[in-house]
């Protein structure tokens, strides 16, 4: 499963930039935003049908 995590602005909470991540990633990402205080918003990254 893959997951897309947005890096919000830290004023209005829009998203600045997003990447999509293996679910293997996902808890590295975390923790580094958690180490520099970084606010992020994850959710499934939406799959292209086949």
């Amino acid at each position: 499963m893959r997951f897309e995590i947005m890096r919000l602005d830290d004023v209005d909470g829009t998203a600045v930039d997003s990447t999509v991540v293996d679910a293997a990633s996902v808890n590295r990402m975390v923790l580094q935003a958690a180490a520099i205080g970084q606010r992020i918003y994850i959710r499934p990254a939406e799959c292209a049908a086949s």
